[in-house]
This record gives C-alpha cells, structure tokens and sequence, in this order.
C-alpha cells in the first residue's frame, strides 16, 4: 500500500524528476504529480514517467498533495516554499532540495514566520552535472545523504517526518543547523566547482586534445548549469568566501614549496593529501 497519498513536485528537473521515478518505482505515491512554468520541461517529465500528471497550474497542482518537495533553482525555493504553505492542505509537509540552505530558512522565517510550521529545509547530497527530467534516475538517492537543517522552532513530528519521507527513498539523513549546512558545504561541494570552472576557464582549448582523465575527472561539475550555481555562490558567498581564502593558504605553501625546491614540504601536503582522500573510500 503507497505511504502517500499523492506527492506534489515542484520544478521537476534532474532532482525532481529523479525524485518522481523514486518514488513511483518503490511505490510510495498513489499519484506523482509534476509543477512547472514551462510546458516543454513538463512534457519530457511525463514522457520519462518521472510523474504521472503535470501541471503549470500550481494551486491546483497542490490540490490534496501529502507531500510537496520545491525542486527549483534556490533564489525562488523560499517564494515557492511560502506560496506551498498557503495553498497546501494543513496535513501537508513541505521540503525543498536546495543546495543552501541559511537564506533559504531565514527568508522563508522573514515571510511567513508560520512556514516553520509546516517547512524542513532538505539538500540530497546527490546529483549530476547534467540537467532536465531526461537524466533522472530512480536510484539517484540510495545510499546517499540527505542533510535535513530544521530550526529551532521547528516541530520535531515534522522533522521525522520529513526525515522518513528520504528514508523510504534509500537515503541516509544527517541532521544540521542552516549555516553549518552552508559552512560544510561550501567546502566539499561549492568550492570544488568553483576550482573546476576556474580549471576549465584557464585550460586553452587547442590543448584540449592532451586533456586526459585526469582533467577530465577535475572538471567534469564545471560542466554544470552556469545560471543555477551562480545563484548557489550569491547565497553562500561568505562561507565559500571563507573556503578560498583556506584554499589560498594552502596553494601558496605549495607554491612557496615549488619555489624553493622543499621537496620534503611538498610530499607531506601530497601525502596529507592522498590520505584524506583514501579515506573517503571511493
């Protein structure tokens, strides 16, 4: 028997189509339902049957919805979030999949203080440099982490029960406040695409043939929606701020180590290095 009733979807992108098919694969939903503005987006969602519906008619796309997840680019997930809590059904619990997540809940907090009510901010640590509903994947949350950031003032039936909604995806939940959220991510998300663009930008394209796996591998999230990760550096500049001056102290040791030839220097950072990332384990 499906958990919920019906689970509403807004922006049913890479994430939120990857959500729908989730979804509907463990069947959790009697009814999937997709909101959008653009039709043509809508369309591929419904074809790749990411949803079973689709509207750009949002009141009633949220008509009865158990479950409402704000799917957008984060500069609108908190106007969608507040106009959700409005239209929804008192029963409903609504969650986003932004990857900030401080401005998101204060603006929210800002207005429509009764939102925390009703709101747990969520960001799924799991996605792909590609975009659009035709690169969902139903799998795209098992065994992955799903930071929850409830407030202080949250209700903590609410959090478990945002918390049970990823869970029955596969998902691992860690739960943090907003701003360590942000801080976190800014340095092992944020900034790693920050570097990858910069690689990407300063790599003169005749030698693009020479690039091997290497390159490839480095920059590969440079190839990310430009517009979208703009919005993610506006509302997290400070703590990714923070990350590059970090990164510029460590670039300038091994600089200083090139410089004069400190051999020694510059295999003690390679193997600092080398053990962080083992340690990840993939």
């Amino acid at each position: 028997m499906p958990k919920y009733r019906k689970v509403a979807i807004v922006g049913v992108g890479l994430i939120g189509g990857s959500l729908g098919l989730a979804l509907r694969k463990r069947g959790l939903a009697t009814e999937v339902v997709g909101i959008g503005r653009r039709l043509e987006s809508l369309d591929k969602a419904v074809d790749r049957e990411a949803v079973d519906r689709a509207t750009v008619d949002f009141a009633e796309g949220l008509a009865e919805a158990e479950v409402v997840v704000i799917a957008t680019p984060v500069e609108s997930t908190a106007e969608f979030v507040c106009r959700s809590v409005e239209l929804a059904t008192d029963a409903a619990f609504i969650t986003d999949v932004g990857s900030t997540k401080a401005v998101i809940c204060q603006e929210v907090a800002t207005r429509l203080p009764a939102a925390l009510q009703k709101f747990v901010g969520s960001h799924p640590l799991a996605g792909d440099h590609r975009t659009g509903p035709e690169h969902a994947r139903s799998d795209l949350f098992e065994g992955k982490t799903v930071v929850t950031t409830p407030t202080e003032s949250t209700p903590p039936a609410l959090v478990a029960q945002v918390e049970s909604f990823w869970e029955s995806l596969g998902a691992q939940v860690v739960r943090m406040p907003p701003s360590e959220h942000d801080e976190a991510l800014a340095t092992t998300s944020h900034l790693p695409h920050l570097l990858a663009s910069a690689l990407a930008a300063t790599t003169p394209e005749e030698w693009l043939p020479l690039a091997a796996t290497g390159w490839a591998d480095t920059t590969r999230v440079a190839a990310g929606d430009p517009e979208l990760w703009t919005q993610i550096f506006s509302q997290n500049r400070a703590a990714v701020l923070n990350a590059l001056d970090q990164l510029s102290d460590a670039l300038s040791k091994v600089h200083t180590a090139l410089t004069d030839e400190n051999w020694t220097d510059l295999q003690k950072t390679l193997q600092q290095a080398k053990r962080i990332r083992d340690a990840l384990g993939n």
